[in-house]
């Protein structure tokens, strides 16, 4: 027995030895990271929005981190081919995902997915948000949300929402706009921006939701016209247009937003890096400064923070899309 209790006791250091090797070997890890270039992979392509924020932060980031962070743009199937790509990598910190409503979207937008939007991704901050506005062409009859508002609901059945195509941001927050205000009214999708604009100007639809940012040369070249913008506050680039709420839709409040993810299995020590590098990006001047100009509001925030704002437009977007009785795909 003496004996037995001894082989016992034998095998217990060495598995205990072991689990802290291995424990003191992910530390050790956690340490010496990053000793090569960094990887975050976009799901659009070169010069948008999400883009330009990306590579703004990341050339930020690739000082405090002491390697370059390479921009390795995967555009394409609604942000799928990137999102498969950085889940199935090696959970070690080296691969990050640009995430955005695309991947809360997905949970309610795919009957399945070659990944788990939720198991299989640890947000490790949010980067910016921005707005999306209500735009009708210069010679539209709308001066106001309100004017569209009343003519409507005079009107049931009339008013023709142009989004670009169907489960976008901009087309989930042309049906929830259609809710919100309790409109008998049709969104119509379409398969990109400068094909809703060319309809807007064109008379087919009345109204479109679309970001604000490249929308902005036009509107304050008096192309078209802003009536509203769909954020909890004014946009800053537009501070004469009024928010949704104060147009008369209280409960329109949309704003896009662009953050990074790492595989699930990634260390803790290494997430947290990580989440400090991007705050500390998001704090410098320039950086802000750059941001602001693409429009773009810095929205540094802890792992938890990501983590949670994740499930909450998850939540959200799924409830729209359910009321809005688009199938799943």
């Amino acid at each position: 027995m003496q004996g037995r209790r001894c082989v016992l006791f034998r095998f217990a250091v060495i598995a205990a030895t072991g689990f802290f090797s291995l424990g003191g070997l992910d530390v050790a890890n956690a340490q010496s990271y990053p000793n090569k270039p960094l990887r975050i992979v976009v799901p659009f392509g070169a010069g948008g929005v999400a883009d330009l924020t990306a590579r703004t932060v990341a050339q930020k980031m690739s000082e405090g981190l002491g390697q370059s962070v390479i921009i390795d743009n995967r555009p394409g199937a609604g942000g799928i081919v990137a999102a498969e790509m950085v889940a199935k990598s090696e959970p070690d910190g080296y691969t990050l995902l640009l995430m955005s409503n695309a991947n809360a979207v997905s949970v309610g937008l795919f009957k399945s997915l070659p990944f788990d939007p939720v198991k299989d991704f640890n947000p490790v901050s949010l980067m910016g948000t921005f707005d999306l506005g209500l735009i009708t062409s210069a010679d539209s009859r709308f001066q106001s949300l309100p004017e569209l508002l009343a003519w409507a609901k005079a009107n049931p059945g009339k008013l023709n929402i142009g989004s670009i195509n169907i489960g976008s941001t901009q087309h989930l927050t042309a049906e929830l706009f259609k809710s919100a205000a309790g409109l008998d009214a049709q969104v119509v999708p379409f398969n990109g921006t400068p094909a809703v604009m060319t309809a807007l100007r064109g008379g087919q639809i009345d109204v479109a939701v679309e970001v604000l940012s490249p929308m902005l040369p036009q509107i304050k070249g008096g192309a078209l016209r802003a009536l509203a913008v769909t954020g909890q506050k004014r946009n800053l680039a537009l501070p004469q247009v009024p928010t949704a709420k104060e147009g008369g839709v209280p409960n329109l409040i949309s704003t896009s937003w662009n953050g990074l993810g790492v595989p699930t299995k990634t260390p803790q020590a290494v997430v947290d890096r990580l989440n400090k590098e991007v705050n500390v990006a998001l704090q410098s001047p320039a950086v802000r400064q750059k941001l602001l100009d693409l429009n773009v509001e810095p929205h540094p925030s802890t792992v938890v923070q990501a983590h949670d704002w994740l499930q909450t437009e998850i939540k959200r977007w799924g409830d729209v899309i359910q009321r809005a009785g688009i199938q799943k795909q």
